[in-house]
């Protein structure tokens, strides 16, 4: 057995030390969970769940603490010193992660926050970063369905919108006029599949697409205005702006949705906003 180095493994306590734990690493022997990382009362014979990484000797060694990005993860991580040889990423860990310079787009900068994805350095066996995430999207076609939710990181701002990675696997696209909320690069959030375009890429909305999302928005207004006073002051002609402020959809989605409420007289139309019919 070998363990799984930038990932969490289930290793047993071997022994005991006055500097922490050595646990069962099978064909890479036994790895070292420091004292600090010990859970309290861990005796011999008991599995941890613990992450394995180097130390700064290049040694296997074993924490307990969950990183902010595994091997084979994408993450938005900060930059926490640049040397000569490149630029070295927090990630959680006492150890920091690096970035070589053949691996970024830009030179790094310290404080500043990029969008990486972390693999193991075939050379040298170590773990490492790179900003060069296209490289490392699947080359296969996605197979979603419409309207799909699906988990997304922003990677990167573009003259059509934000570039998104999805599920940690496929590029996506969030256009710009359908955006309606302020977006940063390493934002994390939830989509919905708009359509998988026929070169793999994966067009995104935030808000539900079709009827049922204007279904659902009605249902959500008609009960917004049922608790604040029968009354919401918005119209038709109000700033797309605000309606997003106040319920978070777009402007041509209130105003199906209060088309639907009205055909239904659930709802009057008034010069400055909408009230129920009482």
């Amino acid at each position: 057995m070998h363990v799984k180095l930038g990932k969490f493994n289930q290793l047993e306590v071997v022994k005991e030390v006055d500097f922490g734990m050595y646990l069962d690493g099978g064909e890479d022997g036994e790895i070292l969970l420091p004292s600090r990382y010990v859970p309290e009362e861990c005796r011999p014979g008991e599995v941890l769940n613990v992450f394995i990484y180097l130390d700064n000797e290049e040694r296997l060694t074993a924490t307990t603490l969950t990183p902010l990005v595994q091997v084979g993860e994408f993450a938005c991580l900060k930059v926490a010193w640049v040397n000569q040889f490149g630029a070295f990423l927090n990630w959680g860990l006492m150890k920091d992660l690096f970035v070589p310079f053949s691996e970024q787009k830009v030179k790094m900068q310290v404080g500043k926050n990029y969008v990486i994805h972390a693999h193991i350095d075939e050379d040298s066996y170590r773990m490492v970063a790179s900003a060069k995430v296209e490289r490392y999207l699947s080359k296969e076609m996605p197979e979603y369905e419409r309207g799909e939710l699906v988990s997304i990181l922003v990677w990167q701002k573009t003259d059509l919108g934000f570039k998104a990675i999805v599920d940690n696997l496929y590029s996506g696209l969030l256009y710009r006029n359908e955006v309606f909320q302020a977006l940063e690069p390493g934002m994390r959030m939830q989509a919905y599949v708009k359509q998988v375009r026929e070169d793999g890429k994966i067009d995104l909305e935030l808000q539900r697409g079709g009827a049922r999302k204007v279904d659902d928005f009605a249902n959500v207004l008609l009960g917004y205005m049922k608790t604040h006073g029968g009354y919401v002051p918005l119209h038709d002609k109000s700033d797309a702006k605000e309606i997003y402020a106040t319920f978070g959809v777009s402007k041509k989605t209130f105003k199906k949705a209060v088309g639907e409420l009205y055909k239904k007289h659930l709802i009057v139309l008034e010069a400055r906003g909408l009230r129920l019919n009482e």
